[in-house]
């Protein structure tokens, strides 16, 4: 990729985030969650351990910044999304310290779990902005 084309694409992807609703933000965090994941394990696989802690560690710090924005008491089974959001960091933790992609495979399923389902929610709730509008 040349400069123009990183300059294109950096520009692009600003404009993305800058102009995204809150449910677009989540969708797209955890989509970065996802390809995480999945480079991750990928690392595992190939025993690229320096890489799959790179990929790994970006993923537990994504999951931690989830934890720590989750309204718990503000949403039903906040707690309970809490918990969830706890065991893919102790699963992404093991992963990465014992070179597990069994655990790796399970936080990626996980993820895409999750992924797909905040997706939905937030297509629901784009939806049913524009029908209060």
């Amino acid at each position: 990729m040349n400069t123009a084309q990183f300059a294109a694409r950096s520009a692009y992807q600003g404009n993305s985030v800058a102009t995204a609703t809150p449910g677009q933000l989540l969708v797209m965090l955890f989509e970065r969650l996802v390809l995480d994941c999945e480079r991750g394990l990928r690392a595992l696989i190939a025993e690229d351990h320096q890489a799959a802690h790179t990929h790994l560690v970006h993923a537990q710090a994504i999951v931690t910044e989830l934890q720590s924005s989750l309204e718990v008491d503000g949403m039903p089974a906040g707690r309970e999304l809490l918990s969830l959001y706890g065991y893919l960091q102790r699963r992404l933790v093991h992963a990465n310290v014992a070179h597990d992609p069994s655990a790796g495979k399970e936080a990626l399923l996980l993820s895409r779990q999750l992924c797909d389902t905040w997706r939905t929610a937030a297509r629901l709730a784009a939806s049913t902005e524009g029908a209060d509008r």
